[in-house]
């Protein structure tokens, strides 16, 4: 039991310090920006920085939405305007990004929640680490090192008790393990106020948040009808373009084949054998488009099997670790398989990566998809790209999407469905 709680306080201190970096540095230097830009967008030039900023700032809210699941198992829901989908070339394109994010209330809580993030965020998150650091130097003074610190300064204060003998030293020992008795028994709970103090920025108010759910589930909805008329269209274009032109054919070559059998043979078997090949391959293509619709293997054994089936079809070595105790409804799991396609997709074609992990799992009533890869970075989800396509799918059942991805790499791409898993045949979300 003692030993669990040192690696859980061990653990707190070393999260609250990586914590107070993201604050301290990431915070200060990305609201510091984002001000200087919004204010330079009278004049121009901030229009062409602030929706790149404002970016940075999402991304950095929304990995640390993703450490306080991860960490502590808080969520903080995300409510967003959507942006255009198509955005317009040119200028004009730039001011209508602007000034969506701009108009957007969850860009002003993200702004506040940086400065708190940098005030009341750091100071939480250092000090499960500070309560150990503080302890261990109390300690210290008691094995000798109050001896040349009275030499050079004439007396110290630890706390309240001046050190200047080896009795005093002892009681500033003993204050010592109780500031490290403190940080064991409060370090994890530490964490979880500093989580607790960013959703309380972060999340909008009950009012808010069931007006922006309105408004994104509107636009979802949308995005979903224009998306299935899409699909559709495709999947005729497929069937014209290919099954059925080459069925077209291969019936031709039969009515030719029927015309020859008796005048020329050769000429007729050649003709069947041309048909044969024809017919597989327009079973081909019907295999490929069903897959495309919904893969057979996604609605047999369900979205883990579907996507190592999917990986072991990548040029990219990739390795899968699946967690789920049950099955999503097949809307969701459709959703799901096609936003991870999509993902590594776009890491196999654009991130350059030599290896990608993709890692799935479910717990507290969400359904979580990560992808990383070992590429160049860079990857962002604004600007109308396909990271956009799918946050809008992920959108369709609540769903967010984050993405960290630095210059240089790696990228870690992460999915969330809220969703409630059951047994292969009877599932509810």
């Amino acid at each position: 039991m003692r030993a669990t709680k040192a690696r859980d306080a061990g653990v707190a201190a070393v999260r609250g310090l990586a914590l107070a970096g993201m604050s301290l540095i990431g915070s200060i230097t990305l609201f510091t920006l984002a001000v200087t830009s919004i204010a330079l967008i009278p004049v121009g030039v901030g229009v062409f920085t602030t929706p790149a900023l404002l970016d940075l700032i999402r991304s950095h809210a929304d990995q640390r939405r993703l450490l306080a699941a991860k960490w502590t198992g808080t969520r903080i829901p995300v409510v967003r305007r959507p942006l255009p989908l198509q955005p317009r070339p040119g200028i004009a394109g730039q001011v209508e990004r602007c000034t969506v994010l701009v108009k957007d209330p969850a860009t002003w809580r993200d702004m506040r929640w940086l400065l708190v993030d940098m005030t009341a965020g750091a100071v939480t998150a250092l000090l499960p680490l500070s309560l150990f650091s503080e302890g261990v130097f109390g300690i210290l003074l008691l094995l000798g090192l109050w001896k040349p610190i009275v030499r050079a300064g004439g007396g110290y204060w630890y706390e309240f008790v001046r050190v200047d003998s080896w009795t005093t030293a002892a009681l500033a020992a003993l204050v010592g393990v109780c500031w490290i008795a403190a940080g064991l028994r409060f370090g994890p709970a530490l964490i979880r106020a500093h989580f607790a103090i960013t959703r309380s920025v972060l999340a909008p108010t009950r009012e808010a948040e069931l007006g922006e759910r309105i408004d994104r589930l509107t636009e979802t909805r949308h995005d979903a009808v224009d998306s299935s008329a899409a699909e559709l269209r495709r999947i005729e274009r497929d069937l014209h373009d290919g099954a059925q032109a080459r069925l077209v054919a291969m019936g031709m070559n039969l009515s030719t084949v029927e015309a020859l059998i008796e005048k020329d043979p050769a000429q007729a078997k050649k003709m069947l054998s041309m048909a044969r090949e024809s017919s597989a391959e327009a079973l081909t293509e019907l295999r490929d488009l069903v897959r495309g619709i919904h893969p057979p293997v996604l609605a047999e054994r369900g979205l883990g099997d579907a996507v190592r089936a999917l990986a072991l079809r990548l040029p990219v070595p990739t390795e899968v670790e699946v967690d789920m105790a049950g099955r999503a409804e097949a809307p969701v799991e459709s959703a799901a398989y096609f936003a991870v396609s999509e993902v590594l997709t776009n890491a196999v074609k654009h991130a350059g990566a030599d290896r990608i992990w993709v890692d799935i799992h479910h717990t507290r009533g969400m359904l979580r998809m990560s992808v990383t890869d070992d590429g160049r970075g860079g990857a962002s989800p604004g600007k109308g790209s396909g990271l956009s396509g799918i946050e809008r799918r992920l959108g369709t059942f609540d769903g967010v999407l984050a993405v960290n991805s630095p210059v240089g790499g790696p990228t870690m791409v992460t999915m969330e469905i809220p969703c409630a898993l059951s047994s292969p045949k009877t599932s509810s979300c």
